[in-house]
């Protein structure tokens, strides 16, 4: 998955991440066009991860 599809099944892909990750909220899980790295960023310490495990982890959701 390249960031062009997770850019795609976003909406799909945040849901799940909510339903894996009770913490998240929305604020967390919103992608602004433009602002991936804050996103990551804020998952990454959220979650404790890599940007590149929080990556394997959306390709396996």
């Amino acid at each position: 998955m390249n960031d062009l599809q997770i850019k795609g099944n976003w909406n799909e892909l945040k849901g799940k991440l909510k339903q894996e990750y009770s913490q998240l909220t929305e604020d967390d899980v919103t992608m602004v066009e433009g602002k991936e790295d804050e996103l990551f960023g804020r998952l990454q310490k959220k979650l404790g991860k890599t940007k590149e495990e929080i990556i394997n982890e959306l390709k396996n959701l």
